[in-house]
């Protein structure tokens, strides 16, 4: 169940609101400002407000803070939007489709990639000091040791 304030603008807005719920988590470390006597100190985002003044600063006490943050933790037995629904990954790419054509939206542009087939593919990683492409020597598997046996 979604709480909509009424009337929303059409359907423009209608997704514009959840796409802000919808692959955040509740606050992010780098939001937060600081924590003293006085509270708890966050950044938000106004989104009524345009240029300079749209990030803003605010402190709120321990408890209202938490508070605040519990309204954002699903209850047990609930899946986020993102994991469920509309932007689920088993039929994302056609509801994508679907919703661009009921919005009138033109599609994003094809990948150049495929007019010339000789271009080799972006590298994944890239080294941050020089910039050339990093190659991957071994791949360490969860719960496996880095180190090597010891040998008797």
């Amino acid at each position: 169940m979604v709480y909509a304030k009424r009337p929303f603008a059409g359907p423009q807005a209608v997704l514009a609101y959840l796409s802000r719920y919808t692959h955040r988590v509740s606050i992010s470390n780098s939001r937060l400002l600081a924590m003293d006597e006085r509270g708890v100190t966050f950044r938000w985002k106004d989104y009524r407000a345009k240029g300079k003044t749209r990030h803003k600063a605010m402190t709120l006490s321990p408890q209202e803070f938490m508070r605040r943050f519990l309204l954002h933790v699903l209850p047990g037995g609930f899946h986020r939007i993102r994991h469920y629904g509309l932007l689920a990954n088993s039929h994302r790419r056609h509801n994508l489709v679907l919703a661009r054509e009921l919005l009138h939206a033109t599609p994003p542009p094809p990948c150049g990639c495929a007019d010339d087939a000789s271009a080799a593919p972006a590298p994944t990683f890239v080294c941050a000091h020089c910039g050339h492409a990093m190659v991957v020597l071994q791949v360490f598997l969860r719960d496996h040791s880095i180190r090597a046996p010891p040998t008797s």
